[in-house]
């Protein structure tokens, strides 16, 4: 298999992650809920750095975003439930839903062959000793 067949697949999931990470902020942002929109821009704007950087084969990036992903998702998860218990409303549901979005998109950048052979590639490129002109 082509590094290069994981290119799309690998978009689609850093995408996807990122827009599980900026959605609570946005929907606060239709609901007139503006007291944290410092918070929510700056949060937006480091997750899309940190997902630009694994985007551009940067290891730690991958890593940072790989536990950063499987932490949120289990604690989102397990705070859906929750609160799905205790309210008894579809909104824990929902929220559990962004919790798993988390763990399968997470897991996707590690157990997905075509995704890794796209990011093995991006890290060889990165690693390789650039020729320079005399």
């Amino acid at each position: 298999m082509s590094p290069e067949a994981g290119r799309w697949p690998t978009l689609a999931v850093l995408i996807g992650l990122y827009a599980v990470s900026v959605t609570p902020f946005l929907s606060g942002l239709l609901r007139g809920e503006a007291q944290d929109i410092g918070r929510g821009v700056i949060t937006a704007m480091a997750t899309a750095l940190l997902l630009g950087l694994v985007w551009r084969g940067h290891v730690w990036a991958w890593r940072l975003t790989l536990g950063f992903s499987v932490l949120a998702g289990l604690l989102v998860f397990v705070g859906g439930m929750l609160a799905g218990a205790s309210t008894g409303g579809p909104a824990g549901w929902v929220v559990s839903g962004a919790g798993l979005a988390y763990l399968l998109l997470g897991t996707a950048l590690v157990g997905t062959p075509a995704i890794r052979a796209f990011l093995d590639e991006r890290w060889a490129s990165r690693t390789r000793p650039r020729r320079t002109r005399p």
